[in-house]
């Protein structure tokens, strides 16, 4: 289905949200070898699907405009058979992960005898909105399922197509298995009004929202939702090269982490180099990413080593590119890096490459991001590397959900009490 003037969003929303609500009770109670059951099921329903959603995107391609038409974007929103086995996988993997549903996560018996438990809940219902990632459409739903939740998802515009194929193939999974269709729902419209419908909460029945896109999606969501938000604004990471630093591991590092796939969200934005190592190591990094074909925008130091470099201006040290472009610069050592990590950063992803392991631990330690790495690359901010299965999102927030969102994020908690007649007197 398509955007069409004759479609009432209001009220289309309205009864998806109910039926959410309908299925998010009964996928609650589900058991949970029902539930693995399905997703393999829909694992499988996306690899007989492959060509269908190789169409699918091969027409979303097709249609999109010049302008947005970057390599970074195409990376996004582009599949292959690679990628579609990947989505797949990813489902699998989901699968076969412990339903967190129904764990005790902590017991205690107080004095009067009575046995307290606290106890892993589905959320509810969860509304994911996203740009350009077709693959989302499976992992956001395969999670949600996963932890007992029902899911709207709304896509973008670019991806439509691509995204109900795959779910299409998603909900043969679940019908499969007897469990509610309505549990993974897209909405059928690019109409962008649907958006604004979901941040009302519809009528409370959406228990929180997740954003997975642009700084200009992310921001309008948190301004305007009515329901609580698991975001971030956009992935500022940065990569820095401490002394001492192998200098083989850190071009490894730094490469990786900048150009292996420039427009994710783990990608480095940012490149510090200690001022110790600026003689050594500065120029083979600036050299060797200008080869992979990186623009590299430095402040005075990176620039005097090479005069491709382009001067930095301020905005630099707080942009994400998502792109083939880094900021570089030299710092004062490892208090120096964690300022200017505090000062520009976005609370995402960040790296320290030292063999000093005391600096190590004070950048760990004192580094106020979702996640923290020595020695290796940025671009393990992914819920799959973590062992997720997949991730609904990366939170930079504060709340019980942060970094990768993967199935036990997805869950609140209830207490259940037991006693033996005990009155309160």
């Amino acid at each position: 289905m398509n955007a069409r003037s004759d479609i009432d969003i209001h009220a289309l929303m309205l009864d998806m949200g109910k039926r959410a609500r309908t299925a998010a009770r009964k996928l609650a109670l589900a058991a949970p070898e029902k539930k693995t059951a399905a997703l393999r099921a829909a694992a499988k329903a996306v690899r007989e699907s492959a060509s269908a959603i190789l169409q699918a995107n091969a027409e979303d391609i097709s249609s999109i405009q010049a302008e947005k038409a970057t390599p970074a974007f195409l990376d996004r929103l582009s599949l292959d058979a690679k990628r579609i086995e990947g989505i797949a996988e990813a489902v699998e993997v989901v699968a076969n992960l412990k339903d967190p549903v129904g764990d005790v996560i902590a017991s205690w018996t107080r004095p009067n005898g009575m046995t307290i438990e606290r106890v892993r809940t589905p959320l509810g219902v969860i509304a994911v909105i996203f740009e350009s990632r077709p693959n989302v459409t499976a992992d956001a739903g395969a999670l949600a399922f996963k932890a007992g939740n029902a899911v709207i998802l709304r896509g973008g515009s670019e991806g439509f197509q691509s995204s109900q194929a795959i779910h299409a193939a998603m909900v043969r999974g679940l019908k499969s298995q007897g469990l509610p269709s309505d549990a993974i729902q897209l909405v059928p419209t690019r109409d962008r009004a649907a958006v604004g419908e979901i941040l009302t909460g519809l009528n409370g029945t959406i228990d929180v929202v997740v954003p997975r896109g642009g700084k200009d999606l992310v921001a309008r969501v948190e301004k305007e939702a009515r329901v609580p938000v698991f975001a971030h604004l956009e992935g500022i990471c940065h990569v820095y090269v401490h002394a001492p630093a192998d200098l083989e591991m850190a071009k490894k590092i730094v490469l990786n982490a900048k150009m292996r796939r420039t427009g994710v969200c783990g990608s480095a934005e940012t490149l510090l180099v200690d001022r110790a190592l600026a003689g050594t190591h500065l120029k083979p990094l600036v050299e060797m990413l200008i080869a992979a074909g990186c623009e590299i925008r430095g402040d005075d130091a990176t620039r005097a080593i090479d005069k491709r470099v382009k001067a930095a201006t301020e905005q630099d040290w707080s942009t994400e590119y998502l792109d083939a472009i880094i900021s570089a610069k030299v710092v004062n050592g490892v208090q120096d890096a964690i300022e200017h990590i505090e000062q520009y950063g976005s609370h995402h992803t960040d790296s320290i490459v030292t063999e000093d392991k005391e600096a190590a631990e004070k950048f760990l330690n004192e580094v106020d991001s979702a996640i923290v790495l020595h020695n290796a690359s940025t671009q393990f901010a992914d819920g799959g590397e973590f062992g997720f299965g997949a991730e609904i999102g990366i939170s930079t927030g504060r709340m019980h959900a942060r970094g990768p969102v993967g199935v036990e994020q997805l869950t609140s908690f209830k207490y259940r009490v037991h006693g033996a007649g005990q009155t309160r007197p």
